[in-house]
């Protein structure tokens, strides 16, 4: 490797693949020269495909079960309702900023999911959505804060309140948090020293969410010619054109990588997990709520209940286990067999007009060889993920076209996008023009370790790409 190799990731948070390689990517100039004189293809996500805990699966190369992390919000213990979000304490294993700060590389980490609070890094880090607000520290170091200050005022960590429905003031948003983040990293790029650049970008994940029944004539709330029809067509053109000012600053030793955590796809509605149970009998109630609440105000009747679940973009149930759960009722040795008995009659749920859901439903141990921390004892995407979990008890029906978290147009779905121009030195620049097959979110880091001549630890579970045996390259012309 050149003593000046660099590498920079542009993170495109719920970036579609459809969209970018197959619907728009004539109108995408940078992308589309991304792709003819690199690599690209599909990245497959992890289980589960949501934000958090996939940008840290692709940081660390370790899968959600060996960092504990199954989504958002996670069982703090076997007691009923103990929930913790996650935060970047709860990562536990080096992710690339910390093998490279240690390696004496310079990094700058920029908005990348799970980095509230800051670390220390050999170099600069800003936070993540999930920071509460930019008067917390979150930046690295701390008087950091002011020269983003002078460079783009007030900095944007997220949308404010992307799940309503003031769509103009959504958009709005979108477009000034987009617009300084990529200006605050253009100013890092000329004018600091880094080795290893990284920015997240979370519009594409909010515009997708706030807007994709726009434009979607497959969706069920679809209206040809509304006002807003293109705009996540406009915002993905703008987006390639942000790219493209990043690209202008950059020289054939760096090699760049445009990524996505996981896609998006239409939601055709919710599933009422819990409503279902009842209805199963695996979950009981002392009373009847009077409407439809959250499950933390309603009244469980825990010595009948044997499972209950979480709403999410997919569902998580959890059995009622003696000797686990403060008032266990499923004996452990009939564990499995009632485990299976669930499994076998979500499979059969049917949509309000009669059609089967493609429903799958997975075993952690199915998914992760290896389980930190409280894993839900049953992972459920619902029709593929086309519809999303509702966790509110005393719902009319088990269908809900309502998200019980505001207004929501998409789920996500289990392929991203990866676009990589490495530098001359790497092995991948010879495979310009052609499309990657087999990539997924744990070969990113030993990838970039490699392009950077450091050594990949044996603890990753991935490979770098050009090592990988199933990797495999496709022409792409016609693209």
């Amino acid at each position: 490797m050149s003593e000046g190799n660099k590498v920079i990731i542009i993170g495109l948070d719920c970036a579609e693949p459809s969209l970018v390689f197959d619907k728009w990517l004539h109108e995408l100039p940078n992308l589309r020269s991304l792709c003819e004189r690199g690599t690209y293809g599909r990245l497959r996500s992890c289980d589960p495909p949501i934000t958090v805990p996939a940008w840290s699966v692709m940081m660390s190369s370790r899968c959600p079960g060996s960092l504990g992390i199954y989504g958002f919000r996670n069982r703090a213990s076997h007691d009923y309702g103990q929930f913790k979000i996650a935060s970047s304490r709860d990562v536990k294993v080096d992710r690339l900023w910390d093998i490279l700060s240690k390696a004496g590389k310079k990094v700058i980490v920029m908005g990348v999911p799970l980095t509230y609070p800051v670390s220390k890094v050999n170099g600069l880090m800003i936070s993540d959505f999930l920071t509460p607000d930019i008067k917390a520290e979150y930046t690295y170091p701390p008087e950091l804060k002011t020269e983003i200050a002078s460079v783009v005022g007030e900095y944007i960590l997220d949308v404010r309140d992307f799940r309503t429905d003031n769509k103009k003031k959504i958009l709005e948003d979108i477009y000034e948090m987009t617009r300084k983040r990529f200006e605050l990293m253009r100013h890092f790029i000329v004018n600091k020293q880094w080795d290893f650049l990284m920015m997240v970008e979370m519009g594409t994940d909010r515009i997708h969410h706030a807007f994709w029944s726009y434009f979607d004539e497959a969706h069920r709330s679809y209206e040809k010619g509304h006002p807003f029809e293109q705009a996540i067509h406009d915002y993905y053109l703008y987006v390639d054109a942000e790219i493209g000012k990043v690209l202008e600053l950059l020289d054939d030793t760096t090699s760049v990588f445009v990524v996505s955590d996981h896609g998006a796809k239409r939601m055709d509605g919710g599933i009422c997990i819990n409503d279902w149970l009842i209805r199963e009998g695996y979950l009981f109630l002392e009373e009847q709520p009077a409407g439809v609440v959250p499950f933390a105000k309603a009244k469980i009747d825990w010595s009948r209940t044997v499972a209950w679940g979480d709403g999410g973009y997919y569902a998580r149930v959890a059995l009622n286990v003696k000797g686990r759960e403060p008032r266990g009722t499923v004996d452990p040795k009939d564990y499995e067999k009632i485990r299976s008995e669930i499994i076998a009659k979500l499979k059969t749920i049917r949509d309000e007009k009669g059609r089967l859901l493609e429903t799958e439903v997975h075993r952690p141990e199915d998914l992760y060889p290896r389980r930190e921390n409280i894993a839900p004892d049953l992972f459920v995407y619902f029709d593929n993920l086309h519809w999303r979990s509702i966790g509110t008890v005393g719902n009319p029906s088990i269908y809900t076209y309502e998200n019980d978290t505001g207004p929501d147009d998409a789920n996500h779905a289990q392929d991203g996008i990866i676009l990589a121009l490495p530098s001359k030195q790497h092995a991948l620049a010879t495979h310009s023009g052609e499309e990657l097959h087999g990539a997924c979110l744990l070969d990113i880091a030993p990838t970039i370790l490699e392009i950077l001549g450091e050594p990949i630890p044996p603890c990753m579970e991935g490979h770098s790409l050009c090592a990988k045996a199933d990797f495999s390259l496709q022409s792409a012309s016609g693209k």
